[in-house]
This record gives structure tokens, C-alpha cells and sequence, in this order.
């Protein structure tokens, strides 16, 4: 099989730049995103550092907890942010944001790439027929809703 790759995808009526500042506050998180449980820095130095970062998968009304390391660049210039987990079941998975203004909007895309879990022969079905969609694109996907939802009623 080959490299899982995800794009969650949403359409945010918020200017770039205010796009941009909330993703990048990436400590608030959790105040604005009910399914996060926590954002933590282990190191940074100005925007990049290393970022412990926790949340709910719901399932109905039980949740699965999930939990991941990553080493996190946040481009302001370029207005990206780029996640390299390295710590958790999905050690490996490169993440970007991308945000592209569209008339009074922007197209904001989060897509994931990884190789799978170091599982053997399980590797990439386990990434390709669970991991990936069921947890990555739950998980992106109610991220992407959750900031729609804060920037779209008028909040930083």
C-alpha cells in the first residue's frame, strides 16, 4: 500500500491573518476546541519548539483519548503552520496547515502524511483503514468546525 495522505478541508468567512493567529495559538486550543484536553510546550524558541498535545475522539457517547509529541514551525511569513510527530502511535505523521483566501473567506486544508505505524505487515492497513479515517480526519475535521464555529462568531 502506499503513504496515507488526508486532506480535511472547510471553508472559514475569516480574514487570512486572523485564520492564521488562532491556528498558531496553538496553547489556546483547548479554551476553543472542546475535544482538545490539552496543548503543552516542552520547548520553544519563538515559533518552533517542541508540542505535547492531547484530545477526545469521540465515539457516540464515549471518548477515545489520543495523544501525540510533534516538532511544530509556525511560518509566519509564509502564514503555514507544519507538525512533525515525534512521539505517540503516529510518530512519523508530517502535518501542514494551509490557508487560501477565497473572495470573503479562505479554504483552510489540513493534510496528513505517514508511512503508518512501525507494525509490520499491519503498517499500512492499520493506518490506511483505521488510523487514517477514523481518527486523523475525526479528529482534523472537528478541529477545522471548532475554529469555523470561534472565528465565524466574531472571536479572536
Amino acid at each position: 500500500m502506499s503513504r496515507l495522505h488526508t486532506v480535511d478541508a472547510l471553508r472559514i468567512r475569516a480574514p487570512r491573518e486572523r485564520i492564521f493567529e488562532a491556528a498558531a495559538a496553538l496553547e489556546r486550543w483547548p479554551e476553543w476546541l472542546r475535544h482538545y484536553r490539552w496543548v503543552r510546550w516542552h520547548r520553544r524558541d519563538g515559533d518552533t519548539g517542541l508540542v505535547e498535545m492531547a484530545c477526545w475522539r469521540p465515539f457516540g457517547p464515549v471518548g477515545w483519548p489520543c495523544w501525540w509529541l510533534s516538532e511544530v514551525t509556525i511560518d509566519r511569513a509564509a502564514q503555514a503552520i507544519r507538525f512533525r510527530h515525534v512521539r505517540g502511535i503516529t510518530t512519523g505523521m508530517d502535518v501542514a496547515w494551509e490557508i487560501v483566501p477565497d473572495g470573503d473567506g479562505c479554504d483552510v486544508r489540513i493534510l496528513h502524511w505517514w508511512d503508518g505505524p512501525a507494525w509490520g505487515p499491519l503498517r499500512h492497513p492499520a493506518a490506511h483503514w483505521v488510523i487514517g479515517p477514523v481518527f486523523v480526519h475525526g479528529i482534523a475535521g472537528r478541529t477545522l468546525r471548532g475554529f469555523r464555529a470561534h472565528l465565524e462568531a466574531g472571536h479572536a
